[in-house]
Parts: structure tokens; C-alpha cells; sequence
């Protein structure tokens, strides 16, 4: 549809000396396919609104895919052809297949996106999941345009709680992935009540950042265990990456205190009452209350900000065309502050997408105090709630369908949210195979692929689009021919849910179809296979949609 819309546009342009011009969907379908309120243009043209609908109508010119043009009061409103849209769209799609959709505008591009990068000090939760299903559906976005793309993971293998952990395992030579989380509470409820566990803490940090090989070894060991453990569970949701970054890198390579020479070259760095390493951020529109960030303990270990505006820096090394961070967002200021520091080093900071937060119905999670859904657990009753609903449809359920079935009603739940909105994570909201769910794409993709296998999979070489003339079939069209732009915004904005949205109508347009307009059983040949090519573009729209969220398409349900 972007096509007639800019053509429009551009006709419009021609004859009014205006810069924008709105191009609305009307409030229903008998006030056209487009609208354009004429309001605006009353000051420039000296007119009525109504009087310039109707002068534009009688010049704007014939448009090869415009029926016709009608003015309602000041609206100029534009009835598409319907069998042309038909014709384009579904041409389109069978030709383009799987990349129908891409714009392919990050051809030739690089992109790099950092996304997860979660402490690695226990399993993860299902609120530190967002961030993951996020930047997971960000890269395959960006790789649909054509973007080679790179995926960071930045592991925090020198912070406080890293190095209550290894404390924590002290003495432990069977320490596993599954045993972090309770160390870690236990270690984190230790220290708050003994000021003397929390100086051998921080003894520790002191100790790895001046290179003692034995705390390192100790620091490394933890961290593997963890790292491994945390990529599995997210590997089994299909999320990959492809550089680790360790902050230890940065501190022992003498990077950090390259940097803080730096700083200290802008005037800016300045040692608090504390003992502390800061900087002096006045003038960068932070609020008034944190115009500094600090760098270093007393002691002159780094802090994360340190290191992060180190790793920064290596990331603008890459020269990338698209440089991302998703942060939670509730690292909004923090990414204020650090941006502040890398423009006074002269460099640009990364784009930084915010979400927030996953929410279960008894509120927010806190892996320190351990009132937790660990994302595992969560991932293996999820398989357990699809297989049993599945098998009150069907009797018998194959253990990978129900697989890809609980991931992706947790992936598209999450998703379909706008980054800024709070996710309230409903199982049986989530798991329904009717309304704006994950299984109710599945289902709709299963169900055309049944109505293809009955005819072989063969599909028609030439279709007579002028049988489609029932109105919900052009609806239908009209999502599909909507999906591209929805895929362009999505990119724009970084916003998966645009693409979950689009998706959704298509498959919601798609029932209402199907349960209007037999297919197999339509009253004639001409009719049955141009419905069977409609139905296909369904599928190939709906595949490539879910590929864009990570949801796996099932063959049958």
C-alpha cells in the first residue's frame, strides 16, 4: 500500500505548495481506501476546506490503481481498485516468497546489536527474557533488511556480585549452573548483615583488577559455569550470539585507566569526599540530582560505567552503520550518563532501546531476594500447559510441536507489548488458540497448510483476479499489502510489536475469510484458484512474520 499512498502524495504536492501532506485511513471502508483532510491547506490557499477537496478532485488526474475520488465536506477521499491492489499484492508476494516484506535497505550496511548482557550470577528470569526476545527480534529484523548484523553479549565478570558469588562458592569444587542462584541469595543475605563479609568482597575485586592469577582463575570459573548455562536456556529459544565481551578485558588490557587519563585531560574528573573517582557531567540535561557518575571505588577499582564507556568505544570501533543497546527502563538515566562521558571523549554513543518490565500476577521479580520464575522453569511449564491442550484437541501431541507451541505463545506475548508497556504474563491468556495469541498464528498457518496439502501443493499458474469481489477478500489483501510498511516501522523504531500487530490483523482478517468464503468448495474453478492463492500469500505472510519474532510455524495443530 506504501506505494499508492506516496503516489498520492506526490500528485497532490504537484498542486498545492505545501511540505506535508497527511494521508489518513478513513473511519470506514464507504469513505474510500484513503482520505486527505484539507484543513491545513486553508490558510495557505485562501479557500474553504470543501472548495479545495473539489478543485483537487478535478485536477489531481487520472491513477491507474484510483477507481475513484469523492469529497466529503472538506476530505478528499480515494477509492482504490480493487482488483489492481489484489493483483499487485498477491503477484508480489508470490514472487518475492520469504523476503516479501524487506525493503532491503540495509544491503551493503553492518549493524551491531548488544543485547541480554544479564549478570552472570544465576539462572535467568523471566523478566530478564524482554531483553533477550527484544534483541533477538530486533537482529532478525535488521537481517530481513539485509543488514549484516553482529551479536553482543557484554558479561559483567567483575562486578560486586560476581565477586559475591565466587565468595559465596568458596570451598565448592561441585558447584553447578542450577546450584548459583540459591549461592547467590544466600551470599547476598550474608553480606548484608556482616560488614566483614563484604570488605573480603570487595578484597576480592581488588585482588583480580591488580592481576592475582589465582583470583582470576576463581573469577573465570564462576562466570564460565554461568555464561554456558545462561546460552543454552536462550538457545532453546533459537536467541544466538556471536562476540562475547568480558569486561576483565578492559581492566586488565589497561583500558580503564587509559580512559580515566582521559577524563582526567577534560577537566571534569574529580575525587568525591569518599575517595572516589567521578565525573563532572554539569551542562548535559541530566536531572539536577545526578550530574555525576562515578567511576571507581576509593580503593581504585572500576565500577560498571568505566567499563561500559570502555566497551563503548570498542563498539564504535566496528564502524557499524546501526549500533544498538536494549536496556531495561530503568537504565535510562544510567545511559544518559554514559553517553554524556563518550561525547566528551568525542565519540557517539549507541542507540539505546528501552523496555519494561515482565510482570507475573504477583508482581516484579528480584533475583537478590530470590522471589523468582526462573525463565527454565517457566520454558518446561509452558511445554507441559501446550502438550496438555493440545492433547484435549487431538488426542496424541508430538513433543517438538508442542515445543514450538509454548515458545512462541511466551515469545509473541511478550512481543506483541509496546517496549515502553509492562507486560502482565498470563498463562492462560498466552496458551488460547483463539485471539491475539502466538498459537492463534500457528493455528491459522497449520490450517492453510491443510487446505494445500488437499490439493497437493500445487498452486495455480494463473489466476483470474477479478473473482475476488467479496469485500473481506480485499480487506484480506489490504493487511498483506500494509505488511511491508509494518515491517518499515518496526525497523525504524525498533519496535517488534508493530510487526506482531500486523501479523495478528492478517491472521484475524484470514478467519473472517475463512469462515465466509468456501475455498475448496468454491462454486467455480476460477473462483477456487484465486482463493487458493490468496490463501497462500496468508501463509507466506504469516511464516514471514513469525520468523521476524522467532516463532517457529508448526505443519499441523
Amino acid at each position: 500500500m506504501e506505494r499508492y499512498r506516496q503516489t498520492i502524495i506526490d500528485a497532490v504536492k504537484k498542486l498545492i505548495p505545501v511540505d506535508e501532506i497527511a494521508l489518513t485511513v478513513p473511519p470506514g471502508p464507504e469513505f474510500g481506501d484513503f482520505s486527505i483532510p484539507c484543513f491545513p491547506f486553508a490558510a495557505v490557499l485562501r479557500k474553504s476546506p470543501a472548495a479545495i477537496a473539489a478543485d483537487l478532485k478535478d485536477k489531481i488526474g487520472d491513477l491507474d490503481f484510483v477507481d475513484r475520488i469523492e469529497t466529503v465536506g472538506g476530505y478528499l477521499n480515494f477509492f482504490l481498485d480493487r482488483e489492481t491492489v489484489i493483483r499487485d499484492t498477491l503477484n508480489e508476494i508470490r514472487s518475492k516468497g520469504s523476503s516479501y516484506g524487506s525493503s532491503g535497505r540495509g544491503r551493503g550496511k553492518k549493524a551491531l546489536v548488544e543485547h541480554t548482557s544479564i549478570n552472570p550470577n544465576a539462572s535467568p528470569h523471566v523478566g530478564r527474557a524482554r531483553n533477550a526476545l527484544i534483541g533477538d527480534s530486533i537482529v532478525r529484523l535488521l537481517r530481513f533488511e539485509g543488514y549484516d548484523v553482529c551479536v553482543h553479549y557484554f558479561v559483567n565478570d567483575v562486578g560486586k556480585q560476581i565477586a559475591m558469588l565466587v565468595l559465596g562458592a568458596e570451598g565448592r569444587e561441585d558447584v553447578t549452573f542450577d546450584d548459583l542462584l540459591g549461592i547467590y541469595v544466600d551470599i547476598n543475605n550474608r553480606v548484608k548483615d556482616d560488614p566483614d563479609l563484604e570488605d573480603r568482597v570487595f578484597r576480592l575485586l581488588n585482588k583480580l583488577e591488580n592481576g592475582d592469577s589465582e583470583t582470576i582463575e576463581r573469577f573465570k570459573r564462576i562466570v564460565d559455569i554461568c555464561i554456558k548455562g545462561q546460552t543454552r536456556i536462550l538457545g532453546e529459544l533459537g536467541i544466538k550470539y556471536d562476540v562475547f565481551k568480558h569486561e576483565s578485558d578492559y581492566v586488565a588490557g589497561g583500558i580503564t585507566n587509559e580512559i580515566l587519563r582521559r577524563l582526567e585531560a577534560t577537566g571534569r574528573l574529580e575525587r568525591d569526599s569518599e575517595g572516589r573517582l567521578v565525573l563532572n557531567l554539569e551542562g548535559y540535561n541530566l536531572p539536577s540530582r545526578s550530574p555525576y557518575v562515578v567511576l571507581t571505588r576509593a580503593d581504585g577499582t572500576s565500577l560498571y560505567p568505566l567499563r561500559d564507556i570502555a566497551y563503548s568505544i570498542d563498539k564504535v570501533s566496528t564502524q557499524s552503520d546501526v549500533n544498538i543497546v536494549v536496556l531495561g527502563e530503568d537504565q535510562k538515566l544510567y545511559h544518559q550518563q554514559v553517553s554524556a562521558a563518550l561525547d566528551l571523549l568525542g565519540y557517539k554513543a549507541p542507540v539505546s532501546v528501552h523496555y519494561s518490565f515482565v510482570l507475573l500476577p504477583d508482581g516484579k521479580m528480584s533475583t537478590r531476594q530470590g522471589n523468582v520464575v526462573l525463565l527454565e522453569d517457566f520454558m518446561r511449564e509452558a511445554v507441559a500447559k501446550a502438550a496438555e491442550e493440545m492433547a484435549k484437541r487431538h488426542g496424541d501431541v508430538h513433543l517438538d510441536t508442542a515445543r514450538a507451541v509454548a515458545y512462541g505463545a511466551v515469545k509473541y506475548a511478550i512481543l506483541k507489548v509496546a517496549n515502553e508497556r509492562n507486560v502482565t504474563f498470563d498463562w492462560g491468556s498466552a496458551l488460547s488458540f483463539e485471539g491475539d495469541t502466538g498459537p492463534y498464528l500457528q493455528y491459522c498457518h497449520a490450517r492453510i497448510n491443510s487446505i494445500l496439502r488437499r490439493v497437493g501443493g500445487e498452486l495455480p499458474s494463473a489466476v483470474d483476479f477479478s473473482v475476488l469481489g467479496e469485500d473481506i477478500e480485499y480487506e484480506l489483501v489490504k493487511e498483506l499489502a500494509e505488511f511491508p510498511s509494518a515491517v518499515a516501522k518496526a525497523v525504524a523504531e525498533f519496535s517488534p510489536h508493530v510487526v506482531a500487530n500486523s501479523v495478528y490483523r492478517v491472521a484475524k482478517a484470514f478467519s473472517t475469510f475463512y469462515n465466509q468464503c468456501p475455498v475448496l468448495n468454491a462454486d467455480n474453478p476460477k473462483v477456487r484458484d484465486a482463493r487458493l492463492l490468496l490463501c497462500a500469500s496468508v501463509k507466506q505472510v504469516l511464516g514471514n512474520g513469525m520468523s521476524l519474532l522467532g516463532i517457529d510455524p508448526v505443519e499441523s495443530m
